[in-house]
């Protein structure tokens, strides 16, 4: 069974830095297309950041400069280290992690983390 677990959320002042990590159990992240995604209460989900198994990383806009999505293939988890943190920051943060297999599409979610910027 996979599973994607998200800790390192929690609560920080404006201009603070968080480091959220995805660890994955029962598969191998490193061959995912693993993405942040975040919803605001009353907003759409956003995705933040992507990092594909191979090639380049990708941001939104609203995130450039500020985040940064990375992986560590020995510990099985795929990061993200917010700087700069603004209250506009603040909601939900998800990881998701799909790959296109021989029986199809594999897609996966993990429970979700709350981060609240305020000071």
């Amino acid at each position: 069974q996979v599973q994607l677990v998200e800790t390192g959320g929690g609560l920080v002042q404006p201009g603070g830095s968080l480091r959220l990590s995805c660890a994955a159990s029962g598969t191998i992240l490193s061959i995912y297309t693993v993405g942040w995604y975040r919803q605001a209460p009353g907003k759409q989900r956003e995705l933040v950041a992507t990092i594909p198994s191979v090639g380049s990383t990708n941001y939104a806009d609203s995130v450039k400069g500020r985040f940064a999505i990375s992986r560590d293939n020995a510990k099985n988890t795929v990061y993200l280290q917010m700087n700069s943190l603004k209250p506009e920051d603040t909601a939900i943060y998800c990881c998701n992690a799909q790959r296109v297999g021989i029986k199809g599409m594999y897609n996966y979610w993990g429970q979700g983390i709350q981060v609240t910027v305020s000071s």
